[in-house]
């Protein structure tokens, strides 16, 4: 078609509208379209002119609603002229002023590749549904008008019964949602042109780029600032979702397992702008643990909240050394939570939150407030509780965009709360709260130390400890000796020794920490030939394991004739024995030279 409109060639159309063959088919005319082409073979047959027939796999237009095969069909119809507009938004994005900004970047360039090679677009159909095309003929003269309001003697004209290409009615959606053409409409003046709009990719061509030309020729203005570009989800394999494929997901099934917050919060931290996301089930129960784990943080708080604590507030000069910390790390969060919502990075932003939440909120200073929770301080219990409520209603309302239904309940069963969270004020960092930690930092490295010697030696958590820490930074030892509790607590460790000469007389673990070193005696802390007996057991069983898995991974009718995933479990097997074999001989080793 496109050649026969370079070259000025003749356009005949030999099929009627009812997919018949017209007088241009000669003999063939009245003949169904089916009918004809078979009947067209045989002629070619019986004439002798057929030297072979292919069968050929190739795109067949069929109809949605029907399923019946769409012909190509010359008729009239009503176009856009896109030279002028495409031309205007081309020059448009060269002002930066005026411009609509891409999210990512790179998508600005499809745009402009658009407008570079529009073409005249075809805006009518024949359809029943939508916005009639306000083009009137005349009865007697076959005048056409075209007008945005009906002619004064409608009665003489008749209205095409054409409707608009939807993409034209959605173009007009940034402003004649707002009032317009009645531009001192109260919504028009506040709303337009908008600030962000969030879409797909695969739609900048036939919504967003037709805004933009809409609005720039109807206001004289960008219909909104930013567009922000998401990808398509796909399934686990990264295909297309699709009815053939029946790998769609209906959102309401997921929602019903899972609930919607976690849904919502896979969907806005899975993915980055621009790129496609895949539906993983298991991530969306990773979510819903999350979000349980938020849960039982703020029943720990609330539970431990009485009707005398309405109005909690706390005093710099009364915050010891954990509470500093996780002020200091929320103020450090929030700074990288608002930073990257800016940039619309809202994996990385949920992931600042995640790390903060999890490791910092629940697993460090709910932990670590539990010293004065249950201590006999009250002073420092009210604190404890006030720093508590402060940094939980923070976390929720850095949450809430990712989670609302969740992040509101919580909201409302806080002490003190607004009529809805949405209507709250946004956290803030406060300078106030920019506290020196750095000995919180020496804590936890302890703190850790000691647990994995613990578990490299297997002496569980209830079995107290002797433990020696031997720095020579007497300011380090001064500072340890202030929180000493956190550690004797936390490394149950009723004798805590913190020096700066020991002798070693016994037979000690040790690990090396910052300005110091971490000595654990390991008299009455294990048997250590029992601990050698047990290791060399689990020696002997990895062992074994690691035989069959090498058996059967090198065994070719295994590896010919079982399913690829078989194949691959294994593999992966052999390698986690192999690493758990050198753990343990490395730990057996160690014994032997203590």
């Amino acid at each position: 078609f496109e050649v026969s409109l370079r070259h000025d060639l003749p356009k005949p159309l030999c099929m009627n509208p009812d997919g018949t063959m017209n007088a241009l088919a000669g003999k063939y005319e009245g003949l169904d379209r089916f009918t004809c082409r078979k009947q067209l073979v045989k002629d070619l047959e019986q004439e002798g002119l057929v030297v072979k027939i292919e069968k050929h796999i190739h795109s067949v237009g069929h109809s949605e609603r029907t399923g019946v095969m769409v012909e190509p069909y010359l008729s009239k119809q009503w176009f856009v002229r896109m030279e002028p507009l495409a031309k205007r938004v081309i020059e448009n994005q060269k002002n930066e002023k005026t411009k609509v900004h891409f999210f990512p970047e790179r998508f600005e360039k499809t745009l402009i590749q658009w407008m570079e090679n529009a073409y005249d677009w075809c805006i009518s159909r024949q359809l029943w549904w939508g916005h009639r095309i306000p083009a009137y003929y005349h009865k007697e003269t076959g005048e056409v008008l075209v007008s945005a309001t009906p002619p004064a003697d409608i009665e003489n004209y008749v209205q095409d019964e054409d409707v608009l290409d939807t993409w034209f009615s959605s173009a007009l959606w940034p402003f004649s949602t707002l009032g317009w053409p009645h531009t001192d409409n109260p919504d028009y003046q506040t709303y337009f042109p908008n600030d962000v709009l969030i879409t797909a990719y695969d739609i900048i061509f036939f919504w967003v780029a037709r805004m933009i030309f809409q609005s720039l020729e109807c206001t004289d203005s960008r219909p909104f600032n930013t567009v922000l570009i998401h990808g398509l989800i796909r399934d686990a394999q990264g295909r297309k979702m699709s009815k053939s494929l029946g790998n769609g997901v209906d959102p309401m099934d997921v929602i019903e397992k899972y609930g919607c917050d976690a849904l919502r919060y896979f969907l806005t931290t899975n993915s980055a702008p621009g790129l496609d996301l895949r539906y993983i089930e298991e991530k969306v129960e990773a979510s819903w643990n999350y979000i349980n784990k938020i849960w039982n943080a703020s029943r720990f708080v609330l539970m431990n909240l009485d009707e005398n604590d309405k109005d909690l507030e706390f005093k710099v000069e009364d915050l010891n050394v954990v509470d500093k910390w996780i002020l200091t790390r929320l103020n450090e969060t929030i700074k990288m939570v608002d930073m990257n919502y800016e940039k619309f990075e809202f994996g990385e932003a949920s992931r600042y939150l995640y790390n903060f939440v999890w490791d910092d909120y629940c697993d460090w200073y709910i932990e670590m407030a539990k010293v004065a929770l249950y201590g006999d301080d009250e002073k420092a219990k009210k604190t404890t509780k006030a720093v508590l409520v402060h940094v939980l209603e923070a976390i929720i309302k850095l949450l809430h965009p990712f989670m609302p239904f969740v992040t509101e309940e919580i909201y409302q069963a806080l002490p003190t709360h607004d009529e809805s969270i949405v209507i709250s004020s946004w956290p803030t960092v406060n300078e106030a709260y920019n506290f020196d930690v750095k000995i919180m930092a020496s804590l936890q490295e302890i703190i850790r130390s000691v647990r994995n010697i613990r578990s490299e030696v297997n002496a569980p958590l209830s079995k107290p400890i002797d433990l020696i820490i031997k720095t020579l930074d007497e300011a380090f030892a001064e500072e340890l000796k202030k929180n000493q509790n956190y550690l004797i607590k936390f490394c149950n460790a009723p004798t805590l020794t913190i020096t700066s000469n020991y002798e070693v007389k016994d037979k000690v673990m040790t690990a090396v920490v910052t300005n110091g070193e971490v000595l654990i005696p390991l008299k009455d802390l294990i048997d250590i030939e029992a601990e050698k007996q047990r290791l060399l057991n689990e020696l002997q069983k990895l062992e074994n394991e690691v035989k069959r898995c090498e058996n059967m991974l090198n065994n070719p009718n295994f590896v010919s004739k079982a399913p690829k995933e078989k194949v691959e479990l294994e593999k992966a097997k052999l390698q986690d024995y192999q690493t758990k074999y050198e753990l343990v001989k490395k730990r057996l080793t160690e014994l032997q030279e203590l």
